[in-house]
């Protein structure tokens, strides 16, 4: 076994909930948030100003990158301070989406619960056995089958909640089922919205910020330090130093990989590169290409109106924090415009020409992960490699030739539990973990 392969075994091996010691997090109050240099990581410094141009173009308010925690760029426009308030918009979906799982790990619901059994019967217009089919797993993925189309996609009563499609059957980016997460909660843990961000969130990770209801929605507001907290307690699954927020690592895996096979693109209310396919939203098109095509193919985003956004990239230990007004064009979800600042992004990262596609240089991707029987093999840069998969005890138990950006991967007969798997091709090798359920 080389070293590179028993390093990463031992690293396997660990406990899961530790978060590697170079991560650093910022003190809960006050302002002091540790800083390093763009010049000290090789990162590009003359191409920062062409960055700043393009977000000052496009109507950004702010913008923080993150490196390990540490603020690598901070940056400000139109007299919009640290401490400014804005709102996320649907960005904020990820911030329910991590809540549930906080409720569910406490006891307080099953995302696979009726919602009717939170809200009443007759919460929609359907008839009661599609709307008892309904469950929190469908709010969470956007797939309740509920019609869309009807003109308001926020509206919430029940006349607006008409049946479709059986539930998990259909995606579509419809606002009011995700909204009714909210009552959801509230019925289930028997606290208001704010006082349960406040308790599970503010307190324990420092962050600020207040749901506020702008007509059918419960929009968050904060500033953007609360939002790059926030990216960083999800680029650390969870974790804040030594405190585990979250300690449902599959609830989290869940969350931020594949979660149905309609929208490959999405999680639970996040929404992720590196698939071969995404649903665009308030249609029902496929696009055959990466959410992101010039970022990291390990991106979970959360997208909101206007170009509110939150970036993380595993692969690179970076938080990636975008507020703002609308970038010229209504984005619903601006995954186009998030494109865009990874563009302008890139000569930054690695002193390339605008325009490289980063996508050649990561590491292949394996998902679902955590999975239960099939697993797809991604590889950015194409070209030939070999997957082996590795026991608990370094053993190589499987191997398959990778020719394809995309192969997909029979495990069902392999044991459940923990892999450590092996990509290696093209003068390099890349070590990661599977689960299989």
């Amino acid at each position: 076994m080389t070293n590179k392969l028993l390093t990463a075994l031992i690293a396997l091996l660990l406990p899961l909930g530790v978060v590697a010691q170079s991560s650093y997090f910022p003190p809960t109050t006050g302002t002091t948030w540790d800083s390093v240099s763009p010049a000290s990581l090789g990162w590009c410094e003359d191409s920062i100003p062409q960055l700043l141009d393009f977000l000052d173009e496009s109507n950004s308010k702010a913008f923080i990158v993150l490196k390990d925690g540490k603020i690598v760029i901070e940056h400000y426009f139109d007299n919009f301070t640290r401490d400014s308030t804005w709102y996320w918009a649907s960005a904020g979906k990820s911030l329910t989406a991590f809540l549930v799982g906080l409720a569910q790990e406490q006891g307080d619901l099953d995302i696979n619960d009726r919602t009717s059994d939170y809200l009443g019967q007759g919460w929609t217009s359907a008839l009661t056995s599609k709307e008892d089919s309904i469950t929190i797993w469908h709010q969470l993925t956007m797939t309740s089958g509920l019609d869309d189309g009807l003109g308001n996609r926020d509206c919430t009563l029940d006349t607006c909640l008409q049946y479709l499609a059986d539930a998990g059957t259909r995606w579509s980016y419809h606002n009011a089922p995700y909204t009714l997460l909210d009552p959801v909660m509230e019925n289930a843990t028997g606290k208001n919205l704010n006082i349960y961000v406040n308790q599970q969130l503010h307190q324990k990770i420092g962050t600020s910020g207040i749901y506020l209801q702008v007509d059918y929605n419960n929009v968050f507001f904060s500033n953007p330090r609360s939002m790059a907290r926030f990216g960083l307690l999800a680029l650390n699954k969870g974790k804040w130093g030594q405190q585990v927020i979250m300690n449902d690592t599959a609830y989290f895996n869940a969350m931020t990989n594949t979660s149905q096979n309609l929208n490959l693109g999405y999680g639970y209310l996040w929404w992720l590169n590196g698939k071969p396919t995404y649903m665009v939203p308030t249609t029902q098109v496929q696009v055959n290409e990466y959410l992101l095509p010039n970022a990291p193919a390990d991106v979970y985003a959360a997208l909101g109106r206007d170009g509110q956004i939150i970036n993380v990239v595993p692969s690179m230990d970076l938080v990636i924090i975008r507020m703002g007004e609308s970038p010229g064009q209504v984005y619903l979800v601006p995954n186009q415009f998030n494109d865009d600042i990874w563009v302008n992004l890139l000569p930054v990262l690695n002193c390339t020409p605008t325009g490289i596609n980063l996508t050649q240089q990561m590491p292949p991707v394996l998902y679902p992960n955590p999975t239960q029987g099939f697993v797809t093999v991604a590889l950015p840069a194409g070209g030939n490699a070999q997957l082996t998969l590795f026991n608990l005890w370094g053993e190589a138990i499987y191997s398959q030739a990778l020719s394809q950006t995309e192969t997909q991967i029979d495990v069902s007969t392999l044991a459940k539990g923990l892999y450590l798997y092996q990509v290696a091709g093209n003068g390099t090798s890349h070590t990661g973990k599977l689960m299989i359920e």
